[in-house]
């Protein structure tokens, strides 16, 4: 049987260009990493769109998550919030206001440093986020509907490796 011809896609166009005009490239670095590019500005575009039905950002939905992930009492410090999302203070407390004003959360005193804060997630903001990230891996697990287990495994295993590999210290 011969083998099934694979569907091509942007990024076979740009490497066929790149093959004519430097042949002594290897490109197959290229090709994973613009597909990754591609995936990831696609899917932050359709996640955009399930989360917008909410009222919420992705930024937005993050920190929801990280609250709602947290476990009862759904509680951190804007600090642990900071450091798990990967922002800057002023960036977390744009968040944190308007999620605030919008009774999705609240800050209060820490009970153990008197300096410092607590931001827990609210009766509203638990409802909101739940049916978020509902809606959200709705979204995800169409992208993948026509990928069997078997692939999806796969593809999870090459991609942590890949990860360890790119994201870790050099």
């Amino acid at each position: 049987m011969a083998e099934q011809r694979k569907k091509q896609d942007a990024v076979d166009a740009i490497i066929a260009q790149w093959g004519r005009v430097r042949p002594d490239l290897d490109t197959r670095a290229m090709e994973v990493f613009g597909r990754i590019y591609r995936l990831s500005r696609a899917m932050g575009d359709r996640m955009e769109k399930a989360y917008a039905q909410f009222g919420i950002s992705r930024g937005e939905f993050d920190v929801l998550a990280t609250l709602r992930r947290s476990g009862e009492p759904y509680c951190l410090s804007p600090r642990e919030l900071t450091t798990t999302l990967m922002l800057t203070t002023g960036g977390m407390t744009g968040r944190l206001d308007k999620l605030e004003r919008r009774g999705l959360l609240r800050r209060s005193p820490d009970p153990h440093d008197r300096r410092g804060l607590k931001v827990t997630l609210t009766a509203e903001g638990l409802e909101l986020i739940d049916r978020a990230v509902t809606a959200g891996l709705a979204e995800q697990q169409t992208a993948l509907t026509d990928m069997d287990a078997r692939q999806v495994d796969q593809l999870n295993d090459l991609l942590r490796e890949l990860l360890a590999h790119t994201a870790g210290p050099r």
